[in-house]
C-alpha cells in the first residue's frame, strides 16, 4: 500500500469572491478557510491536478483550490472542523481510499507516472519484506 502525505503549513480564511492561486483560476463561492500544503510539482504532484485533485483529513474529501505551484498547493478545508485541521497537521494525498489510480485519473494520466514522478523531498518509509 502506498501514502502520501503532506503537512498544512498555514490557514487562511478568505471572503466571497476572493481569488486563490497564481493566475487567479479559482474564486471562492463562499467565505472560506484554505489550507497550503507542502507539496508541489517540484515534489512530483501534477500541476494538472490543480482545481481537480483531492486530499483527505481524515474522512473528510478536501479539494485542490487554485494552481499546484512548485513547492505549495491549497486547497479548500471549509467543511473540516477546525480542531481537525490546523497547521502542522498532514494531509493525506494517496491512500486506501484515494488511490494512485484515483489520482492519476484526475491528473489524466497513469498510475506509473504518478509514482515515478514523486521527488527525492518526500521522506520514504518502506514495510514490509525485502
Amino acid at each position: 500500500a502506498i501514502e502520501l502525505k503532506g503537512k498544512i503549513l498555514q490557514i487562511r480564511v478568505i471572503d466571497t469572491g476572493q481569488a486563490v492561486g497564481y493566475g487567479a483560476t479559482h474564486c471562492v463561492t463562499r467565505k472560506s478557510r484554505i489550507a497550503t500544503v507542502a507539496v508541489g510539482y517540484g515534489d512530483g504532484y501534477f500541476r494538472t491536478l490543480g482545481n481537480r485533485g483531492c486530499g483527505y483529513l481524515g474522512e473528510y474529501r478536501v479539494p485542490v483550490v487554485g494552481r499546484v505551484s512548485m513547492d505549495l498547493t491549497t486547497f479548500d478545508v471549509t467543511d473540516v472542523p477546525e480542531q481537525a485541521c490546523q497547521p502542522g497537521m498532514t494531509l493525506s494525498l494517496i491512500n486506501e481510499k484515494h488511490t494512485v489510480d484515483d489520482v492519476a485519473a484526475a491528473a489524466q494520466t497513469i498510475g506509473y507516472e504518478i509514482l515515478t514522478n514523486l521527488g527525492r523531498r518526500y521522506f520514504r518509509t518502506y514495510l514490509g519484506a525485502a
